[in-house]
Parts: structure tokens; C-alpha cells; sequence
């Protein structure tokens, strides 16, 4: 008999990855629509938990039509071996268990956090919270044998996510305050983490003491307690091996890693760059680092930012240009976390070559944003066009500029005058270019975007 058979839709790994979009979707929970929702475990002595308990606050699913919800999930577990350092890791097996029920989906983490349920699986009987609860507490006590008592509460009621959001929001900072002070250079291992390789399969985690996941909801204290707990799980140890470059933090270990876990797609990483073997993402990045060639700096846009960034696109724009696993030079999923860490993009000058952020991920940062460049770092109260930021630079005496007269770079304005003048642009053919025998081109471009009032493509002749 199987442990779901009183569920009336599938439960499996099969389902992980599963994206609903909007249109086959019942509701959602979260997500960007929702300014305050989170996600959160935490340990509690044996006798403050009661075993297989589900409770709802607020709204059912039942009782939900197609629009987005406030959601706030709060995961209480007790067991002689639970202790409060594996809350984050427990945590995060939230995203794994809610995905593989069918025509649930579950992205992002912490206060990021974002559901769909689809109507077929409404309609198949997947209306009700305690349905979802009770597949949660079969894996995690399937799954993780520490965990002797679990309790779950659904919070929909906004007034009631409201106030819990405050309170998880001091346990994430209290959680990664602890994880700050230890170096790379202090420990002989990394952890690696595949729980996103459902939707990214050529993507796998490498969290150090000063760079953690990429979702910002694993440290390296989280990572060494998981592997621990779970040593065949989805978080592993890592060794270092050799440092080959101690400013862009490329490791022998994590290369090795990435090679084994991608299946050879990545057999580089270099962790403390934007450039050259930037650090994959899958999707639950909590920001995105973005370079900005007009200026020759990096812009950040987060998540919960709902405007478009200096360059004019949108987070998911910028988002779906290093998400799936690739490593596309100047753009880097990134965590708020790892913003504050000292090693933050130290390759390419870290806080010297940051330019635009949204003011309110700036606040959140500001602490660790050194105090010789926090006001020259532009934010869309500041310019909304890369025209402005350059002005805003130059006015500002930005670092950045320095970097304009070693390698010149022309005003956007400049640019602007030059393209205007261009009538056409003619893309000549590579040597090598085969060319079919009833004549003409075949072009084919991967992960390209181009814009062009004009293009004419011909054939040289001898």
C-alpha cells in the first residue's frame, strides 16, 4: 500500500520541474504579485510538538478562486538529533517535497517563496492544505528518521502572514549572521547542493563559507550539518582540492564536482566572478548581477524589485539570461548573502564595479557596501536611463571611471549618434561556412538576442 494512496493526485519525483503556468493554473500562493510571504522550519523541544498535526489559518484552498494568495508555511520538528543549526537544511526540503506533488509547483525560498496548483489537479480532489501537509510529514519522517515529531501549520490569512513574516525574517538574519567570520581559506572542504537540478539540470551549487547558495537559504554551516544528517542526499561535501586562483576562486574540488554533477556540461567554475567561468544558477536566485558595456560596470536587480533595472529589462528578463544551468559571461545568479560577504565579485572589483541597484536591495546591503562608494551607486530614484547612470557616474567620480581611461569607453550619447548614422550592417560569412549546393546561408545562433533597424546578408565573390 502506498503512503499515498489517500491523496488524490500522484506523489513522485517524476513531478519535479513541473512548471503551471497561469493559464492552466487554479490559484497561486506568493510570488511576485504578494509582497510578504516566507517559508520556515525551526526546531522545538519534544513536548511543543504534536505529532502529525496540520493546521490552517486562514483560507483553504477549497475556498480560493484563481487570483494570488498570501501563504506562510511554518514547519515545527523535535527529535533527540534535531538541533536549531539544521533548521535551514530541513527548510529547504520544503521546495523538494512540494514539487513532487503533481500539478503543484513550488519555486524560490525563504520570504521569495512562490506556489501554483493547476485545475486539473484541483479537480482531481487537491483542494485543501491538509492534503499537501500530510505529503510533507510522510517524506520528511520517510526521509529524514532524525526528525521524531513534525507539525505543520498553513498560514493564508494576511493579517496573520503579516505578523509571522516579521518574526521569520529575524530568524533568516540571526541564521546567516551566525554563518559570517569564517573564510574559504579557513576549511578544507566545500558542499555542493543538486536540489534544483529538476529544473536545471546542468546546474549544481558550490557553497563556501564566504559564498553561499545561490537562493540564500544554505550556508556552509547548513551544508556540512546536511551532509551529516543525510549522506546521500541532495547536499554533499565537497573537497577543496588545489587553489588555481585564489582571486577568482577557482578550486580543483568544485571543478571536479561541477564535471561529475553536470555530466560533464560544467567542468569550470570560478566563484568570486561575473566573467570567464561565472557559478551556474537554476531559478531561485535571489538576485542577479548584470553588466552594463555602455559603462563597463555591474547592475543588480533582486527578485522583489518590480520596475525595470538602468538597462531597461526586467528582473525576469535579466533572470532568464543565467538561469538553466549556463554560464553566460556578465550575468550571475547571486544571493544577498553572498553581497555581504568580502569576497563579493572580488575578481572584478567587487563593490568598485557595481553602478545600479534598486534602492530597496541597496538598504538591504548597505551595512557591507563600503562607505568610499555607497553614494555613487546609483538606484532608479537616482536614473532610468544608461545615459543618466553614465552622467550619474562621471558626476559622482565613481570608481568605475577610472576604468573608462584605461580602456575607453564611449558615452552612450556618442553611441547613440554613431548607430543612427549606420544605414545597414553587413554580417560577412566565416571561411568555414558551408554553402549548400541550390545556394544561400544557413545561419544558426544560440542563445543570441539581436536588434537591428537593418541587416543585409551577402555572398562575397572571387
Amino acid at each position: 500500500m502506498s503512503m499515498f494512496d489517500d491523496v488524490p493526485v500522484d506523489v513522485g519525483v517524476i513531478y519535479e520541474g513541473e512548471r503551471i503556468r497561469w493559464a492552466d493554473a487554479h490559484m497561486e500562493l506568493g510570488g511576485p504579485r504578494i509582497e510578504r510571504k516566507f517559508e520556515l522550519v525551526r526546531a522545538r523541544p519534544m513536548d511543543k510538538v504534536k505529532d502529525g498535526e496540520i493546521k490552517i489559518i486562514g483560507p483553504d484552498i477549497k475556498d480560493m478562486e484563481k487570483k494570488s494568495y498570501p501563504i506562510g508555511i511554518l514547519v515545527e520538528v523535535a527529535g533527540k538529533e534535531v538541533e536549531e543549526e539544521l533548521e535551514g537544511v530541513i527548510e529547504r526540503r520544503i521546495h523538494e517535497y512540494c514539487n513532487y506533488i503533481e500539478g503543484l509547483m513550488h519555486v524560490n525560498q525563504r520570504y521569495d517563496v512562490w506556489l501554483r496548483l493547476s485545475e486539473k489537479s484541483f479537480k482531481k480532489g487537491l483542494n485543501t492544505f491538509t492534503m499537501i501537509g500530510k505529503v510533507l510529514y510522510r517524506l520528511y519522517k520517510n526521509e529524514l528518521p532524525i526528525i521524531e515529531k513534525i507539525q505543520i501549520t498553513f498560514f493564508t490569512d494576511k493579517a496573520k502572514v503579516d505578523e509571522m513574516y516579521e518574526m521569520a525574517m529575524k530568524v533568516y538574519e540571526a541564521r546567516d549572521a551566525r554563518a559570517r567570520g569564517l573564510r574559504d581559506e579557513d576549511v578544507t572542504e566545500f558542499y555542493g547542493c543538486n536540489l534544483c537540478q529538476s529544473f536545471a539540470p546542468t546546474h549544481s551549487c558550490v557553497i563556501t563559507p564566504q559564498r553561499y547558495a545561490n537562493c540564500g537559504a544554505i550556508s556552509w554551516f547548513d551544508g556540512r550539518a546536511a551532509a551529516r544528517v543525510d549522506p546521500k542526499g541532495p547536499i554533499f561535501k565537497i573537497s577543496k582540492g588545489e587553489c588555481l586562483d585564489p582571486i577568482k576562486g577557482e578550486y580543483s574540488g568544485a571543478n571536479e564536482s561541477l564535471k561529475k554533477n553536470t555530466m560533464g556540461t560544467i567542468t569550470r567554475v570560478q566563484l568570486y566572478t561575473a566573467f570567464g567561468y561565472p557559478h551556474t544558477s537554476c531559478g531561485c536566485f535571489e538576485a542577479a548581477a548584470f553588466y552594463i558595456p555602455e559603462v563597463d560596470g555591474l547592475g543588480i536587480v533582486h527578485r522583489g524589485y518590480k520596475g525595470t533595472a538602468v538597462n531597461g529589462l526586467t528582473f525576469s528578463a535579466i533572470a532568464d539570461s543565467t538561469a538553466g544551468g549556463r554560464q553566460v559571461d556578465g550575468f550571475h545568479g547571486i544571493s544577498f548573502e553572498y553581497m555581504r560577504s568580502p569576497k563579493f565579485l572580488q575578481a572584478d572589483d567587487g563593490w568598485n564595479r557595481i553602478v545600479w541597484m534598486p534602492k530597496d536591495a541597496k538598504e538591504r546591503v548597505k551595512d557591507f557596501i563600503p562607505a568610499e562608494v555607497i553614494d555613487k551607486i546609483a538606484t532608479e530614484e537616482d536614473v532610468s536611463t544608461v545615459e543618466e547612470l553614465a552622467a550619474f557616474l562621471k558626476e559622482k567620480k565613481h570608481p568605475v571611471v577610472e576604468r573608462w581611461k584605461a580602456m575607453p569607453v564611449k558615452a552612450p550619447a556618442e553611441e547613440k549618434a554613431e548607430a543612427a548614422k549606420e544605414e545597414e550592417f553587413v554580417m560577412p560569412m566565416p571561411p568555414t561556412a558551408a554553402v549548400p549546393i541550390g545556394g544561400g546561408f544557413k545561419i544558426i545562433l544560440k542563445d543570441a538576442k539581436i536588434y537591428a533597424k537593418k541587416i543585409r546578408i551577402v555572398r562575397e565573390t572571387d
